[in-house]
């Protein structure tokens, strides 16, 4: 389904976030889903260092600067794809399909990518391909990681028909 014998280029899924996560707890469950997700298609988690002196910035220059640090993994060469309290919201078997839709349909890799807590500066934001959100609550943005990657995780299992989700 993601890769053949003969050759055929492997997608890749990335996940890019800004800072890094301090909680060791969701450090540890992050690491257990990005090893799961592993076993069902080359997956890359990308951690971009904090920006230093935040606090003396105004908020757009925060995003400005991030973006700095996003711009390499903004590729046309990949489906960008930007987590935002704005975007589309999905069941998880709505993802799954998703996923698997654009898996299949893709010639690009898929990059999700999530900004820091003031949201994405335009140049970022004007290059996505699709704008998705998890939830209209709001969690930190540590949170917010271990949730996207457990849902990756549960649309990988969904569509393989394995137990882990139950209807």
């Amino acid at each position: 389904m993601y890769s053949n014998s003969k050759g055929k280029r492997i997608m890749k899924i990335r996940f890019v976030v800004v800072g890094k996560t301090v909680e060791k707890y969701l450090v540890d469950a992050v690491a257990e889903y990005e090893k799961r997700i592993k076993k069902y298609i080359q997956f890359e988690y990308i951690v971009l260092k904090d920006l230093k002196n935040a606090s003396s910035l105004s908020f757009d220059m925060v995003k400005q600067k991030e973006a700095e640090f996003l711009l390499p993994y903004v590729s046309p060469n990949s489906y960008r794809i930007i987590l935002d309290e704005h975007g589309k919201e999905f069941t998880s078997v709505e993802f799954s399909n998703f996923i698997e839709k654009k898996i299949s349909t893709q010639s690009k890799d898929i990059t999700f990518i999530i900004g820091g807590p003031y949201g994405f500066d335009p140049s970022i934001s004007s290059q996505a391909d699709y704008t998705m959100s998890l939830s209209k609550m709001t969690f930190s943005h540590q949170m917010v990681r271990l949730i996207f990657m457990e849902q990756l995780y549960r649309a990988f299992t969904i569509m393989r028909n394995e137990p882990y989700h139950h209807e």
